[in-house]
């Protein structure tokens, strides 16, 4: 008879599994064999917990999105100001754990992933959604309901732009000189805004 808690062990390797399959081979071409092996169960056993590897890969993406939601709760507690808060934002969206390579991988096959699944379309939006409520709600604080909407798309852009083009070229700036990047579009909005 298993130990209570097992499963729940299991399920967390399969997650982790199924981030370093996709992360070793840059795509969603990953079988559920694969990500059983990695993670010393048998296939049947992971079908038996998640069903298919979608949902496995929804898993990890629910996983790698709680973990960004942490680091975001962190950061924002640390932070004194409603600038401050958005650049705690923008900090977390560029953190060393979101730039692992197998993260990154994971992130990109989501993207796809969401093209044909309303599941995975529906996490996105949520992701999206809050990543734009949290920047919304300090910018309000500093900028008028059209202007705060309008940086935060701005800032939204940016921060999926730099994350896509580090995954898929070389020449670009590192996760700091990008964080840099964003934070200075921030500060040459409310630059323009003071001005005015």
């Amino acid at each position: 008879m298993p130990k209570v808690g097992m499963e729940a062990v299991r399920r967390s390797d399969l997650v982790d599994a199924a981030i370093q399959e996709i992360g070793a081979s840059g795509s969603l071409e990953v079988t559920v064999s694969a990500i059983a092996r990695r993670a010393g169960v048998s296939p049947a056993l992971a079908h038996h917990y998640f069903g298919s590897k979608d949902q496995i890969f929804l898993a990890a993406m629910r996983r790698i999105l709680s973990d960004f939601g942490t680091d975001v709760r962190k950061r924002l507690d640390e932070a004194e100001s409603p600038v401050e808060r958005v650049q705690a934002i923008i900090a977390a969206s560029f953190g060393p754990d979101q730039f692992d390579r197998e993260i990154v991988a994971a992130w990109l096959a989501f993207y796809v992933l969401a093209q044909k699944s309303a599941e995975a379309a529906r996490l996105l939006r949520v992701y999206a959604r809050r990543l734009d409520s949290n920047l919304v709600f300090n910018l309000r604080q500093l900028v008028c309901e059209a202007t705060a909407r309008q940086i935060a798309q701005g800032l939204a852009a940016l921060i999926d732009g730099f994350y896509i083009r580090h995954a898929l070229q070389e020449h670009v700036p590192d996760r700091e000189g990008m964080k840099k990047l964003v934070c200075d579009y921030l500060e040459m909005c409310l630059e323009k805004e003071s001005s005015k």
